[in-house]
């Protein structure tokens, strides 16, 4: 079985921690993409939020983001059951650890919890939910 934490964190609060003892994984930078939290009217949601989806699913700049996110991440897993490897941290950041990685963590674990062998531990650290998918 293949545990697969997967964070969504602010930067200005630094990169997590991997406590599986492996080190390593992938620190994926949001901040490339169009930001809500720019504009007052998202200020009150997070990436799990309905009119934040729909802000950066019309955007699409992190749809593209996800494609490539994805094709490497897919190919890691992959790697990793054929070997039998019990741990993958996968983290996103963003400015405030609210918005476009909270969106991002959600779209890759709903992914990946998917896929069989795989158990997907999601921990949105800013907004302190920590929950097994």
């Amino acid at each position: 079985m293949l545990t697969v934490t997967i964070y969504s964190f602010s930067f200005k609060k630094g990169i997590p921690e991997d406590t599986s003892g492996n080190g390593g994984g992938y620190v994926f930078d949001c901040r490339s993409t169009h930001n809500p939290g720019k504009y007052e009217r998202f200020k009150p949601y997070t990436g799990m939020d309905a009119p934040v989806i729909e802000f950066l699913e019309q955007d699409g700049e992190i749809l593209t983001f996800l494609e490539h996110v994805d094709a490497l991440v897919d190919h890691h897993v992959q790697r990793f059951l054929e070997r039998d490897f019990t741990n993958l941290q996968v983290s996103f950041g963003c400015t405030g650890g609210q918005h476009r990685s909270v969106y991002c963590a959600e779209h890759l674990a709903a992914r990946l919890a998917a896929v069989p062998g795989v158990k997907v531990h999601l921990v949105h650290r800013e907004r302190g939910i920590d929950k097994w998918l």
